[in-house]
């Protein structure tokens, strides 16, 4: 029986990929899309491998700027929606490996229930 809770580099490599992983690793999952450096992982993971893909540009005959110019034509509005659809990319994840979606919300609400809080404080409510 395997007991692991964290992911080989082979079940990394696909988790990343978009494969799911078994259900004993839920809380790594949980903790990859939702815990602290979870935007900053989320936007290695997409936007790092491309920039390989786009150094083909450069094979390209012609000057430079031209070839940079070319690369930020695709990079930039892939940064873009990149951050626009993370919300729906990790509400996603979470829904593909059988966990409740609603966890991507969970740093929203603390934050909001500790706003409440210091505003309930500062006003003589608590």
């Amino acid at each position: 029986m395997n007991d692991r809770t964290t992911p080989t580099l082979v079940q990394r490599i696909r988790y990343i990929c978009g494969g799911t992983l078994p259900p004993q690793m839920s809380d790594w999952v949980i903790n990859d899309l939702t815990g602290p450096g979870a935007v900053r992982r989320y936007l290695l993971r997409i936007l790092v491998p491309i920039l390989v893909l786009l150094c083909l540009f450069l094979l390209i005959p012609g000057p430079m700027w031209m070839r940079l110019a070319m690369m930020a034509l695709l990079y930039l509005p892939l940064i873009y929606f990149t951050i626009a659809l993370m919300y729906v990319y990790r509400r996603a994840r979470l829904t593909s490996h059988g966990l409740d979606h609603t966890l991507a919300d969970s740093g929203q609400r603390d934050r909001a229930a500790a706003e409440r809080e210091a505003y309930e404080r500062r006003h003589g409510r608590a």
